[in-house]
């Protein structure tokens, strides 16, 4: 048992230096010169740390503009895309209707879509409506639910107790009612997740808003 404990924090201490590795390696790279970042072979250590980075970072561009623009964009996207995922997760575990099974494989494999295939139309739609170098599409994309979001309260909601949904039906529940006090505060571990993949999501994007927004309402990966 003891040489087991052993084995098991030692390679629990190995999965950790791997995943801290990058992080260092990010601040490491950031105390460097220009020069320094590109030379080959690569020096971990900086000859001398460029602490001025740091000020440089936070003042050449407003970033505090930039970083409101984030905030607002990823957390309105982030509100959006949870609930109307949740939603649509919903139907397709508890709801019943023609063709359902036929929509849940379309919903599967718009997943395996890469968004970039996807770009170029959604660009001139949006175009053609006035609502580019605007938050609009995120509005739209919110409202439109994601299909890797749907399928995991999809997946969620289906393993939920059907006796909890018989139980509110017989007291005079609706679906909508169902959805909102009985199946939505079970879900917070799924919330939680879907919430903060969709928010880091948009903060992370560089391509998107490259694309849809102009220097004013641009997110701080572009600034």
């Amino acid at each position: 048992m003891r040489w087991s404990r052993v084995l098991s924090v030692a390679i629990l201490v190995a999965v950790a230096v791997v995943f801290i590795v990058p992080f260092i390696w990010l601040i490491l790279s950031a105390l460097k010169t220009i020069p320094e970042m590109n030379v080959y072979p690569i020096h971990w250590l900086p000859s001398h740390a460029q602490w001025v980075n740091f000020s440089k970072a936070l003042t050449l561009a407003d970033f505090g503009k930039y970083l409101k623009n984030t905030v607002i964009l990823s957390g309105l996207y982030c509100i959006l895309v949870t609930f109307t995922s949740a939603l649509t997760g919903f139907g397709f575990a508890r709801l019943r209707g023609f063709g359902k099974s036929a929509l849940f494989v379309l919903l599967l494999s718009m997943t395996m879509l890469p968004p970039i295939l996807t770009i170029i139309p959604t660009y001139v739609l949006f175009t053609r409506v006035n609502l580019v170098y605007t938050y609009w599409p995120w509005v739209l994309w919110g409202l439109g639910a994601n299909p890797l979001f749907s399928f995991l309260f999809r997946q969620f909601f289906a393993n939920i107790p059907v006796e909890l949904e018989d139980a509110a039906i017989i007291d005079g529940c609706g679906f909508v009612r169902i959805f909102w006090q009985i199946f939505l505060p079970l879900s917070k571990p799924v919330l939680a997740t879907v919430a903060i993949f969709s928010f880091q999501q948009v903060w992370n994007d560089f391509f998107t808003p490259l694309v849809f927004l102009n220097s004013d309402n641009t997110t701080l990966a572009i600034a």
